[in-house]
């Protein structure tokens, strides 16, 4: 398990009952995690700035103190991100994927060369920021337009103009990618447990994430840094991103993979979000 570490106006103060008690930039929220089985028989908080509850349609809505302010910037290690309570529980940003920022702020600084990222699935677009900011060239792909624009609004509070935004669905451009001949030293993936394409199409990462890995793996170059695959899929357990990593690509290196952890002001509680797998190649 790696912990993200390193924030200043982020924390997660309380968990319990299927739910998370939050101070983001001096705002708390309250969000449902559905990682917080264990109970308490005291509600973590009557008095919130933002709270996300369910309805009985099980889709949700947020409710806002008289005092919350919808658009927040918080920052780490000097890098700005965007906040804005979303659909869906989101708030534009994973503070838990720290870990796998600095991993790879590392990797491309240690690489001497520059380095040419394709990140996939991309969100809001933290990832991109970061390896941009570390010197590499970055081009970021997502369907979603919102979500895009946000990552615009990410980049703009950095500085970073040189990222290429695309809108467009990740496989179809991979597709293109390689009949274009065009080629990447590092991909970042962060695909969704679930989804539906405009014409019908579905997603489920169990039975797609191989055969993606193994189409994206046609767009490495050959002097390849590293792939990264984020999850939160609960049963796509660690040990399986590995093995997928290494079945669908095909140039040794070495693979990693970790459970993702952000602590919490509770003693001896630390919340599990997800997991990820690395591959490196050496440079």
């Amino acid at each position: 398990m790696k912990i993200a570490t390193g924030w200043k106006d982020y924390e997660v103060l309380k968990t319990a009952n299927g739910e998370k008690l939050e101070k983001i930039g001096g705002f708390t929220f309250l969000r449902p995690d559905p990682q917080v089985i264990w109970k308490t028989d005291e509600k973590l908080s009557s008095d919130v700035d933002a709270c996300y509850t369910r309805t009985e349609n099980k889709s949700g809505e947020w409710k806002f103190s008289k005092n919350f302010k919808k658009n927040i910037i918080i920052s780490r290690k000097n890098i700005k991100f965007h906040i804005e309570p979303m659909s869906f529980k989101h708030i534009c940003l994973f503070p838990e994927q720290a870990v796998n920022w600095d991993m790879m702020t590392n990797l491309i600084k240690s690489s001497k060369r520059e380095i040419k990222v394709l990140n996939l699935f991309a969100y809001t677009g933290a990832a991109s920021v970061v390896c941009a900011l570390a010197g590499a060239s970055v081009t970021h792909v997502d369907s979603a337009k919102s979500m895009i624009e946000i990552a615009k609004v990410n980049a703009n509070l950095n500085g970073v103009n040189s990222i290429r935004f695309i809108q467009d669905d990740c496989a179809k451009f991979i597709e293109r990618e390689i009949r274009r001949g065009n080629v990447y030293d590092a991909i970042i993936m962060d695909p969704p447990s679930y989804g539906r394409g405009p014409k019908g199409e579905t997603w489920k990462i169990e039975t797609d994430i191989y055969n993606f890995v193994r189409l994206c793996a046609k767009v490495l170059s050959k002097n390849p840094l590293f792939v990264l695959i984020n999850s939160y899929t609960t049963g796509l357990q660690p040990s399986v991103m590995s093995n997928i990593l290494n079945c669908a690509i095909e140039q040794s290196g070495m693979v990693e993979s970790y459970e993702l952890a952000l602590p919490t002001k509770e003693k001896e509680i630390v919340l599990p979000c997800g997991c990820s797998a690395i591959k490196t190649f050496g440079d």
